[in-house]
């Protein structure tokens, strides 16, 4: 793949990455996520075949390296809700609403944050069904699932 494609992908997505990064991962750790997926977008971009839509090819590959890290950042959900804790206390600066509803998205189980935040994009169902998977069906219902957990934590954001 050709650096100006990539560099067309990225200009194309970079809104894309920082969404997913903002959602799996708190602010001091972002940047690290988003540089990782970016390096899994380049990584894969060889194996794009034109088989599917260039934005599902880039939304597969970021939200499969998301939950990777994630998973792999399993020993630090102490430290960042803490971090979380602290930040929400010392930044107001920010759109206290926004901040709650990442922080919500941030406690829902990897997957539906992933298809959380894909539904937030606009992504049909049959979309983000290509993308993890999945039945469409089956997206309907966990999307569904989520949805009443994160207005749930929203309602009852003590932990927020």
């Amino acid at each position: 793949m050709g650096d100006e494609r990539f560099q067309a992908w990225v200009s194309a997505h970079v809104g894309v990455l920082h969404r997913i990064a903002r959602a799996f991962a708190v602010n001091a750790d972002q940047h690290d996520l988003l540089q990782e997926l970016l390096l899994a977008v380049w990584r894969a971009a060889p194996s794009f075949r034109g088989e599917s839509a260039e934005t599902t090819f880039i939304y597969r590959v970021a939200h499969n390296r998301a939950l990777t890290w994630r998973k792999s950042e399993a020993r630090r959900r102490h430290r960042q809700s803490e971090y979380e804790r602290l930040r929400v206390e010392e930044n107001a600066s920010e759109d206290p609403q926004i901040e709650r509803l990442y922080a919500a998205i941030r406690r829902l189980e990897a997957v539906d944050r992933s298809l959380m935040l894909l539904s937030l994009e606009g992504q049909s169902y049959a979309e983000i069904a290509a993308i993890h998977g999945l039945s469409e069906t089956n997206v309907g219902a966990r999307l569904t699932r989520a949805r009443a957990k994160l207005t749930q934590l929203m309602e009852n954001d003590d932990g927020l």
